[in-house]
Parts: structure tokens; sequence; C-alpha cells
């Protein structure tokens, strides 16, 4: 983002005269157009508040992730698929990040190490499969944060479902995910699924594994 002189000198406190004055100096160079007005950039703005500017070359990550071991084959296919799927759309992917983990659990180790990196103006772009690859409910707030960082997330696959499907699959996944916590007390994990398939008249897949998306 570019910001005017006066806009500039307001978010970092001081006066249009200070900022001339740094200019004039060589502390802190402004950017000119090419009709010679003065503007700043993110960057700029984070010298002025004593940060540390982003790296010049920023990454391209494609993160894939799948909820259990036995789905390794599909992983290789997903990052395969991801990784054309970015270079299709101009993007050189710099990094591929992939693991198995659950979509409600927000201690992955790549994915937290990725969101951190992300945060420090790392990363320019995120490609990802589904939304519920990154995570299952909290999508919306790690996008806000990526706007915040400067960086871009791009979904492959747009498709939505219907409030009320979306509904039924948030619903399954909750409560399949706890009774999985249950380790040992199958019985309860069997009475919740079969309470689950007469509320909604769907039957559930005796295959699911817990931490399913």
């Amino acid at each position: 983002m570019n910001y005017k002189p006066h806009e500039f000198a307001k978010i970092v406190g001081v006066t249009v005269k200070t900022l001339q004055r740094w200019d004039n100096s060589g502390k802190l160079p402004a950017k000119r157009t090419p009709s010679n007005y003065r503007y700043y950039t993110d960057d700029d703005l984070r010298i002025a508040l004593g940060e540390k500017p982003r790296p010049s070359v920023r990454k391209v990550v494609v993160y894939c992730r799948v909820s259990s071991s036995n789905q390794r084959p599909e992983l290789k296919n997903q990052i395969k698929a991801m990784e054309e799927f970015a270079n299709n759309c101009g993007y050189c992917v710099t990094e591929t990040i992939s693991e198995i983990g659950g979509s409600l659990n927000f201690k992955r180790k790549e994915f937290m190490e990725m969101i951190l990196s992300m945060l420090k103006g790392e990363i320019e772009v995120i490609v990802v499969a589904h939304k519920d690859r990154l995570c299952r409910f909290a999508f919306d707030f790690i996008e806000q944060l990526a706007i915040y960082s400067d960086c871009k997330i791009v979904v492959a696959n747009q498709s939505s479902l219907s409030p009320e499907s979306e509904l039924k699959s948030d619903l399954i996944t909750i409560i399949h995910y706890f009774s999985c916590r249950l380790y040992g007390l199958k019985r309860y994990t069997n009475r919740w699924k079969k309470e689950i398939e007469k509320a909604i008249d769907k039957p559930i897949d005796n295959q699911l594994e817990c931490d399913q998306k």
C-alpha cells in the first residue's frame, strides 16, 4: 500500500516537515512518482515504526493436508494437483508444505510455522485445494490475518455447500471429533453416529477416521 506524506505522517505520529527532514537527511528517503511527488510504502512504515522491512523476495507456498496416515496417496495427488494449479495461475512455487492432521487441530506443526512466517511478511501467496485444507472453522480469521500481512490465500476449489448441508457437515465433524476422543468407548461413538444418521437421514461412512475433515 502507498501513502501520501500527510497520511504517512499521521500514522507515524510526526509532522510532514519531519518527513521532509528525514527525506533530505537520508534517514527515511521518500519514494517518488514519475511526476516527482513523494509517497511512502508499507516497508517505509515498518522502518518508521522500528520494525523490520519485509524481505524483498517473498515465498509462494502450496499447503496440502490430509487427516489420517492412510490418506498418504491422496496427499501425493493433492500436492501434484496444487503445484500444477499454482503454476497455471502464474505463480512460481517456492515451497510446498504438507502434513497429516485433523482440520480442528490448530497445533499442527507445519501449519503453525507457515502462519508465523506469513505474519512476519515472508509469504506472498498461499495456495490450498479447499478452505478446510487450511482449517475447518476459522478460515475467515486466517484470511484476515493474511490480508493484514499482505498475503493472498488462493483457494483452488471455491464450490460451497448449501447452508443446510454445510451445517450438517459441521455438526458431523464436531461430534465425530469429540466422540473419537473417548478412546476405548466405542459404544458411545456408535450411539452418536446412529443419532446423527437418524437426525439428518444420512448414513455416515464407517471408515471415517478420527479428526476427519
